[in-house]
């Protein structure tokens, strides 16, 4: 149903991002991606790193990194998809926000919510 390819949308070193391999119907579920969570004072030791930048809010009291593609979706401020957390299963649930077509690469709105147009952190000086 999703495949990783190269994004025309990324400029790092990877370019990489999620792209659909069939046509996925609004409201539809098309990933659940399983977390690592970890304690928030532990997040002073992720942001050391790289891992930092690809860290999701998992709660009050936790983050988290995401497996499978969860930390491979580009970002948009105008997403075709959207995630929810789903705390009895310990995992992210990815699902599409509009109708996704065959080929079409999938994008989320990093702020969390659809209509978020915030900054994003890493722009932030």
């Amino acid at each position: 149903m999703i495949e990783v390819k190269t994004s025309p949308l990324s400029d790092g070193e990877f370019n990489r991002g999620v792209f659909a391999t069939c046509d996925i119907k609004k409201g539809e579920l098309f990933h659940e991606a399983p977390v690592i969570a970890y304690p928030n004072d532990q997040h002073q030791y992720i942001e050391q790193t790289i891992l930092g930048d690809y860290a999701f809010e998992y709660g009050i009291n936790h983050s988290a990194i995401l497996l499978g593609y969860g930390m491979l979706f580009n970002h948009s401020y105008e997403p075709n998809a959207m995630y929810e957390i789903n705390f009895e299963n310990h995992t992210f649930d990815f699902y599409a926000y509009t109708n996704i077509k065959a080929g079409d690469e999938i994008l989320i709105n990093y702020n969390g919510e659809i209509d978020n147009k915030d900054e994003l952190w890493f722009n932030q000086d």
